[in-house]
């Protein structure tokens, strides 16, 4: 058994550990309150926008569109969403392995991949892949992606598309569902008007007839862009909820255990300095009976 001066340290070590991972747990809370508030304010806006490309992608002057070019798929864009750090559970675990799926899936079909990374977990995972192309690679990324970074992301995808280097380009990260629910999965980005996912078949369901003013034309060529922008952006805050949220959650779990181990220290710490204190008051009445005698 330890010694009491070494259960000590090891109590007073996993005390110090603990308010560690207590602050994280009260930071990742905080973070995921901001984050899921932004997802969820964002969310009627990109599913409207996802409606309208659907909408327009029936319309018979969106088939000269470079962005609603529908091509045997033969190359894919996966644009992969994980997180810049770890201590978040099994987040970048189940989104890596969403992205294995993809990339097998793929493979299967003959088709061949290009990957394009946003988070530095996502980056340091499939640049150790074979056979795994990485075009581009972007960390650092705020909550609330926008400025440069983000126009940076967007417009690599769209040249990817319109230049015909990729015929598909398909989003592969973690939907938020609710704080304690998070769902890895994948959805596809262009060509615009289809809303292929995880779930769904290669085949999208034809969209209702609808009316634009001034015509169809303008909404096409002022929203489209606008609104494949605003897919993305939702992917990636569905994705930053959902790491604060996992993380939280792996903190709290690490917060419990280091709190239930210092009371298993706690309680060998107390029947060692008992035994201790039984064995000294053995030796004293010993000590006593051979003065005696």
């Amino acid at each position: 058994m330890a010694s009491t001066r070494q259960l000590k340290t090891r109590i007073r070590s996993v005390g110090n550990t603990k308010q560690i991972t207590r602050a994280m747990q009260m930071v990742a809370a905080s973070k995921m309150r901001r984050s899921q508030e932004a997802t969820k304010a964002s969310t009627p806006y990109a599913s409207a926008g996802s409606e309208l490309l659907m909408d327009l992608a029936t319309h018979i002057k969106t088939q000269d569109h470079p962005l609603f070019a529908r091509r045997e798929i033969k190359s894919r864009l996966i644009v992969f969403i994980a997180s810049d750090k770890g201590l978040a559970g099994a987040y970048n675990a189940n989104v890596s392995k969403k992205y294995l799926e993809l990339l097998k899936r793929d493979d299967e079909r003959g088709i061949k991949n290009l990957t394009l990374t946003v988070g530095r977990k996502a980056s340091q995972f499939a640049t150790r892949l074979k056979d795994t192309e990485v075009i581009g690679s972007y960390d650092g990324l705020p909550d609330h992606p926008a400025g440069l970074a983000f126009r940076t992301i967007l417009n690599t995808i769209l040249d990817q598309f319109i230049e015909e280097k990729v015929d598909a380009v398909t989003l592969v990260y973690t939907d938020f569902v609710s704080s304690v629910v998070q769902e890895p999965s994948w959805q596809r980005l262009l060509p615009a008007g289809t809303t292929i996912s995880s779930s769904e078949t290669d085949d999208p369901e034809p969209a209702k007839e609808v009316k634009y003013e001034p015509n169809a034309e303008v909404v096409l060529n002022e929203v489209v862009r606008r609104m494949i922008g605003a897919r993305l952006f939702q992917a990636l805050l569905d994705a930053r909820a959902s790491e604060h949220s996992m993380r939280m959650l792996a903190m709290k779990n690490a917060t419990d255990n280091a709190a239930d181990l210092i009371d298993d220290l706690t309680l060998a710490m107390n029947k060692a300095r008992q035994g201790a204190i039984t064995q000294e008051l053995a030796e004293i009445s010993g000590g006593v009976e051979a003065m005696s005698e």
